[in-house]
Order: structure tokens, then sequence, then C-alpha cells
């Protein structure tokens, strides 16, 4: 048994941070897989840290390791649509790489399992653009902002008005065996029970808005490739609204551990056996 913790979109919320960290020196899992939106919101820095990064999340992870030693878990992370793009460098820096795998666009492996990361979501309305892409056309639902619009904290290394999540993942990918891969994304995939959004009833130039916000692409290449487990999060009202944070697509295991609670929510997982999950609120 490999066991195995997910969480996503914690924000920078120092509470939650405690009970993940508290929980890891505890159980002891083999991986955490932490899915996006790690940091506070960079307009709204954490009142008790001038860099939550250096000065809180790595030093914690430092402690874990030096008090668990062999027992430290392998640590896989992305970063989210809310998190600055200005803050990757730091993640990507050699005195860091004890500490955890930092996997957007990259694969790394964990026992027998290929890992892939994934941090770019579709448009959203929000005027933050760093992780923001167009999912299989240059299309973009009623309300939301185009990615070559809105601001970043970096500039793009690449030509945004022609990029796609869909063409990212087949450059990801190419023609490998994903039987036995996991995918840490953040987006969840479209029209699912991770994607749902509370815009009931709302409309833009008399345009209802699309319930489901998640990616097309990623729904379309779960579904043509069949991962052995998916992981999601960015909508955080959608386990509220369908009662459901686990799906299957085909063959394929998806969860979102994205929460619209106080509490901390963790999906306790084996990677052998990721059907048999289940979903705590700490």
């Amino acid at each position: 048994m490999t066991e195995c913790f997910f969480v996503s979109d914690l924000h920078g919320k120092i509470d939650r941070y405690t009970k993940l960290f508290l929980l890891i020196e505890q159980d002891k899992p083999d991986a955490v897989f932490i899915g996006g939106d790690l940091l506070p919101h960079f307009l709204a820095r954490n009142e008790l840290y001038d860099d939550f990064v250096v000065d809180y999340f790595f030093p914690n992870l430092t402690r874990l390791k030096e008090l668990l030693k062999d027992h430290y878990p392998q640590i896989f992370l992305i970063l989210g649509n809310d998190d600055a793009r200005i803050e990757e460098e730091v993640f990507a820096e050699d005195a860091y790489k004890e500490l955890f795998y930092y996997i957007n666009q990259r694969k790394v492996l964990f026992h027998n399992h290929p890992v892939f990361g994934y941090s770019f979501v579709p448009p959203t309305p929000f005027q933050l653009k760093d992780w923001e892409k167009y999912d299989v056309s240059r299309y973009v639902d009623p309300g939301c902002v185009h990615p070559v619009d809105g601001f970043r904290t970096t500039e793009p290394t690449e030509a945004i008005e022609y990029a796609t999540i869909q063409k990212d993942l087949e450059d990801l990918t190419r023609d490998e065996d994903l039987s036995k891969a996991i995918f840490l994304f953040h987006s969840p995939p479209y029209e699912t029970f991770l994607d749902r959004a509370a815009l009931d009833g709302m409309m833009v130039d008399h345009v209802p808005l699309d319930l489901h916000v998640g990616s097309i692409a990623m729904k379309k290449f779960i579904e043509e490739k069949q991962p052995l487990l998916t992981l999601h999060g960015h909508i955080h009202e959608s386990t509220r609204l369908t009662g459901n944070w686990m799906q299957r697509i085909g063959h394929t295991v998806s969860f979102n551990a994205a929460h619209d609670g106080p509490e901390l929510s963790v999906i306790q997982f084996d990677a052998e056996h990721p059907e048999n999950a289940r979903r705590m609120l700490v």
C-alpha cells in the first residue's frame, strides 16, 4: 500500500497548513500532492509573513524533513491560477530540491507511477492571467476575460494567442502509456461533478452562464488517454453543490480536493487502488 494525501487551494491559510503539517507528522504518508493555489493572493499578503513561501512554507517543510527523516514523504506540487507566477522561480531553486518536486509541465516518477503536473486553467473572469490559457480554441465563455488581456506578473514564454491547454497536454505526454499515470492538475475536467460553479441564474448580456467551468481539453484527454488517477482543485464549491468529490471517467478515477468551508479538505488514497479513497474534513 502506498498511502497518499491530496490537498488543493489552501490559499496561504495558516490554520489549514498547520493541520496539514500535523497530519503528515502523525500519519507519515508516502506522498503528498498539492494541487495549486498554495499562496495568499498576491494583493493580500499574509499579515504574519513578508514572504509566505520563504518565511513560512519552506521552513515548515524543512522542519518536517528533519523530524521525519526517512519517513518524510515525496511531495509533488504545482501552482494555481491565484498564485502569482513571479513566485515560480523560487520553487525551482536548487536549495529546495530535497523538499519537493515542482512539476508544472514536467514528469517525475513515484514508485512505478509517472506523475505529471499542469497548472493552467481555461479563461476565467479574473484579471490575473499568469496561469490561464485558451482551452481548445480561442473561444471564451461569456463573462470571462481573454488570456491575452488582463495582466501578468511575468512575461509569457510563448505566444499566448495561439497556446492551448489541449496542445500542452499533447506535448506533455505524446504517445506514453498512461495506465499507471497520476496527473496533478489545477483545473477540473469540464461537465463533471468536479467543475460545478455557483453561477445559477447568472447572465451576461442576456446569455445564461455555463454552470460547468472546467477544461474541455482535460475532459477529452482523460476520456481518450485513460490515466490511472487525476487530481483537481480550483472550483471550491463544486463538492458542496454536487455532493461528489470523486468521479470515474471510464477507467480513470478523478478527485477534487478544493473546499469552500473553513476546514482543511484532505483526500487520502492508495496509489494502487485510488477508487477506495476517502475524504477528510479536518
